[in-house]
């Protein structure tokens, strides 16, 4: 295990294994900066690369205010980059260079890190599908037909995927009670959150062309922790025919901090057994998820810890399945897991199925109870995966704050 001369940066979820990259807006004139993370430090790499010589060969990648130039520069450069970085923070050589571009975590402000080109979610957790097939179809099968045969998915609303901490405005919209006869108009009362596992794409496709299951690293740079905001009423209500619309399009919450998959090497685990077995564009030699630990934190209490390694599908047929029709990928495309959540009641990542459906309230530390979001709520899904020498990879965290509406 490499060590770090960075104070503090060995006994930290941040270590020099980890190295997450950001946008932060820097000075009087909050200039969006490049930096990546070292413990509680944040070091800036706009600056460090433009002042030469550690880092020269990198600064147009790092140049630019948001990461999506580093994106498109592709898997040799992302691995040279990481080389670089962990040993400026490691090698006592670069100490006199680099620590002066190293500033506080704390009191810094942290903006989107890429431009979001197109934005997809899966519904990949099978506990999750069978959870809410038994809240909406207690007297069907939990699961539809194609649910195994394929990673179902939406394409969601790119423009309102938010940066951490942007505040979320409880949307409106039509809903219809379960025993009402006609539907009504206004602000959603049964909003909720989706803890979810984001990849970022970096390497584009050409349109028409497939990429294979196995390729999953040839074109994803890394991983972002995301909260899909639902409205379930108005979801509930404009769902059939075509799926997910204005109950989900009003914001997504992502991460500051993209974790390159690199990092993540020690948190790589074989698939579940998938039965029946998958058609061809879907089989992968290796196929494998990532045991990461999600914990979701509603104003001030832990009320579920959904453990991502449970996914039915993988990151890598997920992105298989998108491009199976000829659609092509973009620089900075994001595309979700959809719902994370895990066969204990403690593990459920959305609170439809906490309160399963709104019947069964969940108790707060303060003793308050909820079923949905009340404005003024504040959440925050943060998570680690093992990392080398037993040591834990931090994953960022993910927060947002309820607002009422117009």
């Amino acid at each position: 295990m490499t060590t770090s001369w960075v104070i503090g940066a060995d006994t930290s979820d941040y270590s020099s294994s980890v190295l997450p990259y950001g946008v932060a807006l820097v000075g009087p004139s909050a200039e969006p900066h490049v930096v990546t993370r070292i413990g509680d430090s944040m070091l800036d790499l706009h600056t460090l690369t433009e002042s030469g010589p550690v880092g020269s060969d990198f600064t147009d990648v790092l140049a630019a205010g948001s990461l999506n130039a580093l994106l498109a520069s592709g898997r040799p450069t992302w691995t040279r980059l990481r080389a670089a970085l962990t040993s400026w923070v490691t090698d006592p050589a670069h100490r006199p260079q680099v620590e002066e571009h190293l500033s506080p975590v704390a009191g810094a402000t942290l903006t989107l890190p890429f431009e979001v080109a197109d934005y997809v979610d899966f519904y990949s957790s099978e506990q999750h599908a069978k959870n809410v097939g038994q809240i909406f179809r207690p007297d069907s099968p939990s699961l539809p037909d194609n649910w195994k045969h394929l990673p179902i998915g939406y394409h969601g609303r790119s423009g309102t995927v938010v940066a951490s901490g942007t505040p979320i405005v409880r949307p409106t919209g039509q809903r219809k009670p379960r025993n009402a006869t006609e539907p009504t108009f206004g602000p959603s009362q049964r909003l909720d959150i989706e803890a979810e596992v984001g990849f970022v794409v970096g390497t584009p496709s050409q349109l028409g062309t497939q990429v294979p299951a196995g390729a999953l690293t040839d074109h994803v740079f890394g991983t972002v922790l995301v909260n899909d905001w639902s409205a379930r009423d108005l979801q509930a209500w404009e769902y059939v025919p075509l799926g997910p619309f204005l109950g989900k399009s009003f914001a997504t919450s992502i991460a500051a901090w993209v974790i390159p998959l690199d990092a993540l090497t020690e948190a790589r685990r074989p698939l579940p057994v998938q039965d029946p077995a998958v058609f061809d564009y879907l089989r992968d030699d290796d196929p494998w998820c990532l045991d990461l630990r999600l914990s979701v934190d509603l104003n001030g209490t832990v009320v579920s810890e959904p453990p991502f390694a449970t996914q039915y599908w993988s990151p890598g047929q997920q992105l298989a399945h998108l491009t199976v029709n000829g659609a092509s990928l973009r620089t900075g495309d994001l595309f979700a897991s959809g719902t994370v959540t895990g066969p204990q009641r403690h593990q459920r990542g959305s609170f439809l199925e906490l309160s399963w459906g709104g019947r069964e309230p969940f108790t707060l530390d303060d003793g308050s109870q909820r079923t949905f979001l009340e404005d003024g709520d504040t959440v925050t899904i943060s998570g680690w995966a093992p990392g080398p020498a037993g040591r834990r990879i931090g994953l960022g965290a993910v927060t947002g704050t309820v607002v009422g509406g117009p």
